[in-house]
């Protein structure tokens, strides 16, 4: 058996993110939580997406987790491989797009490939080689403050050499202005002069479909989710596909639901904010967990003491000020684990209790989450806002899942995602 497109995230939101976008392609698509220990019906896949947590893994641990991931899809024989991160290039000073990048090349014995974040439909693009969110620079968009991956260089040519030892070239705007043979032709040149590395000016959709087409006769693919865009195109092209028309359909699923917010991104922090005002609320605070104020069971029985007004909001998403103090009392990672571990058995007590649909944010949060319910697979559904599709377990007892990047949906997404999973 062959799959298509075989895909590897470097985070739970981004993978699903992704997902929607190949979905929306026409293709069908499972997304896989981490490598599978065992088997796994593929038989109506065109596309599978592994979702791993190597985003901010060691770098080390990284690379060898995704080599695994990239191990496994070898055995379906993919006619393609991409490897997806985050649409703002989060990594930290150490990698890990490059070390992780570099491993896949050696592995597939590929000689160059191209780094495409760009999705302008979420208002991010890259023009000169500079990455830019909602018209501002990525080191001046709010990201310079994130807790775990700080993007303080917007120069996306710069920031790669700085996480691989090979060549970064750049293909401009003007040379996608010209068409698919002129791009093609621009990745031989760079790849005669050297350059392991392609970074993809992109400013619109137009872009993300030249550059697709363009993309046709490389093993490995790295990028964002837009990059998804014109690739059913090419395997239609081949005769390898027929796309499709309802691979977004899900089961309707009876029960109740539940918002959890993690991230602290400028976008959730205004989508918590909104849904308070109708909706009501616990915050979970990590100094109060740490001091033993706060459990897991007091948040629980808050739940089941407000369900009848439901849905109801569980999270931590608070300003980066408020997080920085408190990863210096307690240490980032302990900070981090002490919010993620609470969030863990508050939701499998709430899945114990009934719930059946779950809208979470955030990319540590989602994979807290996930593993919590023990979800090993995911089937993609229609979107809710791009790059968050709706998706449905795929267990004896369904459950609607929507995990969404930090940076995602405008302001009354959770409201959104509440009324699609009715």
């Amino acid at each position: 058996m062959s799959v298509l497109l075989g895909c590897i995230a470097d985070d739970f939101t981004g993978a699903t993110d992704l997902a929607s976008f190949l979905v929306a392609s026409g293709m069908r698509t499972v997304q896989l939580m981490g490598v599978p220990t065992g088997p796994v019906d593929l038989s109506e896949a065109d596309a599978v997406v592994i979702a791993m947590k190597t985003r901010t893994q060691a770098t080390n641990e990284a690379v060898a987790d995704s080599l695994e991931a990239l191990k496994w899809l070898n055995q379906y024989q993919c006619e393609q491989y991409y490897f997806k991160y985050c649409s703002t290039f989060d990594s930290t000073s150490e990698g890990n797009i490059g070390p992780i990048t570099d491993a896949f090349l050696d592995a597939l014995g590929s000689e160059f490939t191209i780094a495409c974040p760009s999705l302008p439909v979420n208002g991010r693009s890259v023009y000169n080689g500079y990455l830019f969110v909602n018209g501002v620079l990525l080191n001046e968009s709010g990201m310079q403050h994130h807790p775990l991956t700080p993007m303080t260089d917007a120069n996306l040519v710069r920031v790669l050499e700085s996480q691989t030892k090979h060549p970064v070239g750049l293909v401009t705007f003007d040379t996608l202005a010209t068409g698919v043979e002129a791009t093609r032709d621009a990745f031989s040149e760079l790849q005669k002069q050297g350059k392991r590395y392609a970074i993809m000016d992109t400013l619109n959709y137009d872009n993300l479909v030249t550059i697709g087409h363009a993309s046709r006769e490389l093993k490995l693919l790295t990028g964002g989710s837009g990059l998804a865009i014109g690739l059913a195109d090419n395997f239609e092209a081949k005769g390898l596909l027929t796309k499709s028309t309802d691979s977004g359909e899900l089961t309707k699923v009876a029960g109740d639901a539940i918002v959890l917010s993690g991230s602290c991104s400028v976008a959730t922090r205004e989508q918590v904010a909104v849904f308070s005002k109708n909706h009501l609320s616990i915050k979970i605070d990590p100094m109060k967990i740490s001091q033993g104020e706060q459990t897991a069971s007091d948040v629980v029985n808050w739940y089941q003491s407000n369900r009848e007004q439901g849905p109801l909001l569980i999270y931590a998403t608070d300003h980066p000020d408020a997080v920085k103090k408190v990863q210096a009392e307690l240490g980032v990672e302990q900070a981090g684990l002490l919010v993620e571990g609470l969030m863990a058995e508050v939701v499998t007590e709430l899945a114990d209790l009934g719930v059946t649909k779950f809208i979470v944010a955030g990319g540590e949060t989602s994979g807290s989450v996930v593993q919590a319910l023990k979800i090993n697979a995911l089937k993609i559904g229609k979107s809710i806002a791009p790059g968050v599709p709706m998706t449905q377990t795929l267990d004896e007892s369904p459950k609607l899942v929507a995990l969404k990047s930090g940076n995602f949906g405008d302001k009354d997404f959770f409201q959104k995602a509440v009324e699609m999973m009715s």
